[in-house]
Order: C-alpha cells, then structure tokens, then sequence
C-alpha cells in the first residue's frame, strides 16, 4: 500500500521544466522531513533534495541550482519544481518521507528527457 502519491512526471525535451508533486491522505507533512529521490535503469535510488521539519532544504549538486522543492501545509503536498532538464535526470522519481516510524515510499513517477 502506497502511504504516498506522486504525480507529475512525463516526457520532456531537454531544456524543458517538470513540477512533481507529492501528496498522501495518511500522514501530514509536516511531521516528517521529506524527499525526493530518483532511480535511473539499472542504478540505486539516489537522494535528490530534502527538507527537514524545520524547512530547511538541501539539494545534491547535480540538480542545484535548477530544482525547487516546496511544501504547502494546507494541502499537504510536497512538490519538486525542475528547470534546463538533462538527459541525465531521467529516472523513476519518488517522494520519500521520514515521520520517526520508517520511511514510507511511494509508487514513484518517471520522467523522461529527450535530446
């Protein structure tokens, strides 16, 4: 069972810009640091930005500069904004969130950058 939903992925030029967004109806936010993560064929699923309880938020080097992650409270949702997409960055993307009682996951989004 899916405690998170992801939605927003799809196929991009490279250059192009994606809005992710996470949300879940069985725990809120807002307790929990939260994170984005992504799994490239054949690779492990590797961190991409994180933002504590506090709001404070950290980006890997490969996606700083070109990535926005923002929560809002009143929906619950917490969203990854990616701008001047690589081929690289192509990768199963999932939101990932740590409440003190493991990390619950969900289904993941792809997203596909084409040259």
């Amino acid at each position: 069972q899916a405690h998170l939903v992801e939605s927003g992925g799809g196929l991009v030029q490279a250059g192009g810009s994606l809005r992710l967004s996470c949300t879940s109806s069985a725990i809120t936010f807002t307790h929990c640091k939260m994170g984005w993560y992504r799994q490239a064929p054949g690779k492990q699923r590797d961190l991409v930005a994180f933002m504590t309880k506090d709001g404070v938020s950290r980006y890997v080097e490969s996606v700083k500069g070109r990535s926005t992650i923002s929560q809002d409270r009143a929906k619950n949702t917490f969203d990854l904004q990616m701008n001047s997409l690589k081929i690289e960055d192509t990768a199963v993307y999932f939101c990932g969130a740590d409440c003190g009682f493991g990390r619950l996951w969900g289904q993941g989004t792809q997203v596909t950058v084409s040259s």
